[in-house]
């Protein structure tokens, strides 16, 4: 409703004019109230809006997501990217509107409130001041007395001012009123119908969005007809499949034969035979583990997991004879020896044991039949020359190159895509944080430099076995749980396939350099992390299966060789007794050149300990105390010792130094506690992440003697090829091989001589080649390198 004020009625002050202004301040007021409610509403009609949109937006990535794990099934996959695709529309449009109703409504009313609505009611407190001063005015010149003519003047003239700045005061003031009843129409209206459009141009672009869509959806719905109809069918097909299995399973429990059930043959691929035998390892606890075995191609190899690259047990089924065995606890034992090692297995039944005896015989004689022209090549792999070594090492680098190492490290969750842009198939790696890469990004990891990623190809280079494990312990998923943690928090986008190559690389900056996303971990935070790491470190040393060896492990089975001068080269074993000093001696009781290419762990009987030299004892148990600060190097301490490598990354990431003392426990560091955990791939962790492979303790003690004292073979060869200092002495002048001879560990003690042994050489042989480039594929390299890649690579099996 208008209401309007007259002017000519305003400069009469009558009582109609009171009341019109009264009326109009009370509309005034009440459309202040009005508006302000308005307004409000209006806000948190916006921020519902956004969190819904923020819901929807998730919503959309589960979807994504889904698409993205049915990659086999084409339909599902695009069926689902384009209705992610169009969702995402409607969350943009959403997004457009509430903008429009923050623009429209919220912005041009609270400015139409705070403006227009201001100056009336600062021209009312004129107008209320002025009338007050009239109507005294007025009283003070009724009041004055006739015979004093003086008051009567100044009563006169002040009333007579007074009256004109009224009058001046009260025009403006109906002015505004005026003014702001028109305009508070238009503003109103304004608002609204902006508003209105911005709906009618969100729901036309909707209906545009899914008239598109809807030929896709009637094609779907027709075909999702057909689908019903295919699997009711398969359903069909599966319960007759059942019925026959079921069947023939009965068939064969009543004439008792089970071997049909238990194993496969498949002539087409060259498999002879394949099924889960027990095998014994060959460890100092002589634990069975239940494995997938094949015989194919002239091979015996086994599994632990369909993806992983299969271990081979014997590598020329003609070299290996195959027997039974008696003479052992367990029923229904075979073993395969061949010249270098035996492999002991059980079966389930004494028919299954035949069976296998008979497959490998069967498989003997074939290999025979088929490859007897081969006998020159026979005789060259049988022999221990030099160049039995090639021959010998080729397919287990091959198995770690290419495509195997490709398929395990994408089979890690989340690794099928660029960990940083999300482009799929990533070729790429960076060794150090465990995250697969596209080639892009690649790119922009190498210009950081390698003390924040180390790139390497996935289908190009070889990769060793302690790395590939390492990879497949991190992954995607984990790395971004850590670096990630805060992105949406903070409203920061993540790249995309095909985005600019300036916008990857300052993301991918501000998420490795500046470590941007990354989530602080509060004091009690980190408290309560770090207690939990000490209390799994002491579930997991009381685990028998974590715990040093009591006794050595199994010495390695050196074939005799003989040396230049044609003597007989004695054991590793007899080589304990002797004394470290001097080179010839150290010569003198390592294996030669060519028994090298044969070293390989055998099934021999744990040697004693001797009763007048105890076993050194670094920290056999490790006791946690309060310390005075807790910090992310000591998360690292105790993550490293808890064989935790997520838990690690997070510290690394919380800006945890790699080579963190802690002064409290006699200056260990990280790497000294991860050997003290046992695993090799926590030590390959922290190396990767240039971790000082000779840093000592309190006690003068590196990484390689803790290793050395609590017989961890794996991380002893690691260490050496990383470059640790075997010449380093602690506090009691004792080198890490002293310690070896005093444990009686023929293993350590003929790797440290190994490795003395080829620095020799090196100097001897003169390890630059005439063009002046190293030379890192002589004899003795390539026989010291395949040494200890096969003992890191028979712990890294016996860690499984």
């Amino acid at each position: 409703m208008k209401i309007t004020v007259d002017f000519e009625e305003c400069l009469k002050d009558s009582p109609r004019f009171r009341a019109t202004i009264e009326e109009v301040e009370g509309d005034v007021c009440e459309l202040e109230s009005k508006l302000d409610k308005l307004v409000k509403l209006c806000i948190g009609m916006i921020d519902a809006g956004k969190a819904y949109n923020a819901a929807n937006k998730q919503f959309v990535n589960g979807i994504r997501e889904l698409a993205q794990q049915s990659t086999k099934d084409e339909v599902i996959e695009s069926s689902l990217t384009k209705f992610a695709e169009s969702l995402q529309e409607m969350i943009n449009y959403h997004t457009i509107l509430f903008d429009q109703a923050q623009r429209s409504i919220k912005t041009q009313l609270q400015t139409f409130v705070k403006d227009d609505l201001r100056k009336f009611k600062e021209a009312k407190k004129q107008f209320d001041k002025v009338s007050e001063e009239k109507e005294t005015a007025l009283i003070k010149n009724a009041q004055a007395p006739r015979n004093k003519q003086h008051e009567v003047e100044e009563a006169t003239n002040i009333l007579t001012a007074t009256r004109k700045c009224f009058r001046h005061i009260v025009l403006d003031y109906v002015l505004q009123i005026n003014v702001l009843q028109s305009k508070r129409r238009s503003e109103i209206l304004k608002s609204m119908l902006s508003f209105m459009y911005a709906h009618l141009t969100f729901f036309h672009q909707g209906y545009d969005l899914f008239s598109e869509l809807q030929p896709l959806m009637k094609q779907l719905g027709g075909q999702l007809d057909q689908l019903v109809v295919d699997a009711a069918k398969e359903k069909r097909d599966m319960e007759q499949k059942h019925s026959t299995i079921q069947q023939k399973a009965a068939l064969q429990d009543f004439s008792n034969d089970d071997t049909k059930l238990e194993y496969n043959v498949d002539t087409d691929n060259g498999i002879a035979m394949e099924g889960y035998l027990f095998k014994r390892a060959s460890n100092a606890f002589k634990t069975w583990n239940r494995r997938w075995f094949t015989i194919q191609n002239n091979q015996l190899v086994y599994q632990k997991k369909f993806k992983d690259n299969p271990t081979v047990v014997v590598e020329d089924l003609r070299l290996c004879t195959v027997k039974h065995c008696e003479d052992i606890e367990r029923r229904f034992c075979f073993e395969v020896v061949s010249p270098t090692k035996s492999c002991m297995m059980q079966a389930d039944s004494e028919k299954l044991r035949q069976a296998w005896i008979k497959a490998v015989q069967n498989s003997i004689a074939t290999a025979f039949r088929d490859k007897g022209d081969d006998s020159e090549k026979l005789d060259r792999k049988s022999s221990t020359s030099t160049g039995s070594l090639d021959s010998g090492g080729e397919p287990k680098e091959r198995s770690l190159k290419g495509e195997s190492a490709l398929q395990k490290v994408l089979a890690i969750p989340g690794n099928v895509c660029c960990c940083d842009c999300g482009q799929p198939e990533p070729r790429w790696a960076s060794i150090n944080l465990g995250i697969t890469l596209c080639i892009q990004c690649s790119g922009i990891h190498r210009s950081l430099g390698v003390h924040f990623s180390k790139v390497r190809s996935l289908t190009l280079d070889t990769w060793e076995p302690e790395l590939l494990k390492l990879m497949c312990e991190l992954g995607n998923k984990v790395i971004n749980q850590i670096y990630e943690a805060r992105r949406e928090e903070l409203g920061a986008r993540k790249p995309q396939p095909g985005d600019p190559r300036h916008e990857v690389e300052a993301y991918i900056k501000a998420k490795y350099v500046d470590r941007r996303f990354v989530r602080r971990p509060s004091d009690e935070e980190l408290r309560s992390k770090v207690v939990s790491l000490s209390k799994q470190e002491k579930r997991l040393s009381g685990n028998s299966e974590h715990m040093p060896p009591k006794a050595p492990p199994p010495t390695p089975k050196l074939r005799p060789g003989s040396n230049a001068s044609g003597q007989s080269v004695k054991s590793a074993d007899s080589g304990i007794q002797n004394s470290a000093d001097g080179s010839r001696e150290m010569l003198a009781t390592t294996p030669s050149n060519d028994s090298l290419a044969d070293a390989e762990p055998a099934e021999t009987p744990p040697m004693p300990m001797p009763a007048t030299l105890p076993p050194p004892s670094p920290c056999k148990e490790m006791v946690f105390y309060e310390p005075k600060e807790y910090s992310p190097g000591l998360q690292l301490y105790w993550a490293s010792c808890a064989r935790s490598l997520p838990d690690m990354a997070e510290a690394l990431a919380h800006g945890a130094e790699v080579n963190w003392v802690n002064t409290e426990e006699e200056k260990r560091t990280p790497l000294i506690m991860a050997v003290q955990g046992g695993s090799l791939v926590t030590c390959e962790f922290l190396l990767q992440n240039a971790a000082n492979v000779n840093q000592q303790d309190a006690q003068g003690r590196g990484p390689l003697h803790h290793a050395t004292m609590l017989g961890h073979t794996g991380q002893v060869c690691l260490f050496l090829k990383r470059g640790a200092n075997q010449n380093a002495t602690d506090i009691e002048e004792k080198t890490p091989l002293s310690i070896a001879v005093e444990a009686a560990n023929a293993d350590i003690v003929t790797l440290l001589r190994l490795a003395k042994m080829n620095e020799e050489m090196r100097e001897a042989e003169g390890p630059y080649s005439q063009s002046g480039q190293y030379n890192s594929n002589s004899p003795t390299e390539m026989q010291y390198r395949k040494c200890m890649q096969e003992f890191i690579s028979l712990q890294l099996d016996e860690s499984e």
